[in-house]
């Protein structure tokens, strides 16, 4: 740790926001690992749970999707899941929407990572300027009396120091902005396989039987309106013959 102090120093007042950047960083990495480890340690488990619940009952599914809150497929697969009797094309969209909503929640600490990628080489860079500054100054002012080999290695050392340390800095974020952009990707696919098999689940085991079972009351409906309107049109006529026939019949009996 000493060590690391004494190198640190070394690297001039450049080292000091390129310290706050590396802690930044470092902590971003940890933070995305206990994200990305726990997502992926029940996450399989959870979707496969809730796509069997959904072929026998929709507010079981939903009860499962609500209690897995914590785990952004069960808030995605909740978010149409929750919706009373929607059509296809609205399961979707809440599908859709939710998937946005977690993805920008995926991509949490990305942006920190990316200027750590872009600062910490200029901040290496830098310093390397400053640090050879500081030795052409020990050099001219030393000329009269000699070189002095202490400043000028420190100046040069600066400058290795910060040109370093930018590098590794830079190295370091973008490996873990790759990882998390990599899982990103993974995970978009597997909400689109995930969220293509409930809809399809939606539509076979629910909304297409809800659909014959409306046609069908539709037309036994139709079925009954039209016996009923042709029992009142033979009725009609039956008592239209009626009153014709009656006066014929009071007719013959005067006669």
């Amino acid at each position: 740790m000493s060590t690391l102090f004494e190198t640190a120093v070394k690297g001039g007042p450049t080292m000091i926001p390129m310290g706050l950047l590396s802690v930044a960083t470092v902590a971003s990495g940890i933070d995305r690992a206990i994200f990305w480890f726990n997502l992926y340690r029940t996450e399989d488990q959870t979707a496969h749970r809730i796509l069997e619940a959904a072929r026998y009952s929709l507010s079981d599914a939903n009860q499962l999707a609500k209690e897995a809150g914590a785990q952004p497929i069960a808030r995605f697969m909740q978010a149409s899941l929750k919706l009373v009797n929607p059509t296809p094309e609205a399961f979707r969209l809440a599908m859709e929407t939710a998937s946005e909503h977690e993805f920008e929640k995926m991509e949490k600490g990305d942006k920190l990572l990316e200027t750590s990628v872009a600062l910490g080489p200029l901040l290496g860079l830098l310093g390397t300027v400053t640090g050879l500054m500081a030795t052409f100054s020990s050099l001219d002012s030393s000329a009269a009396g000699g070189v002095d080999t202490g400043k000028t290695a420190a100046g040069i050392g600066e400058a290795l120091t910060t040109t370093a340390a930018g590098m590794i800095l830079a190295i370091i974020a973008m490996l873990i902005l790759r990882v998390c952009v990599s899982f990103a990707a993974q995970q978009l696919s597997y909400f689109a396989k995930v969220g293509g098999e409930l809809e399809l689940i939606y539509r076979e085991c629910w909304y297409e039987p809800r659909m014959e079972e409306q046609a069908r009351a539709r037309a036994s409906l139709e079925r009954q309106y039209y016996d009923e309107a042709r029992s009142e049109s033979r009725n009609e006529s039956r008592n239209e013959f009626t009153r014709e026939s009656e006066p014929r019949d009071e007719a013959r009996i005067e006669h």
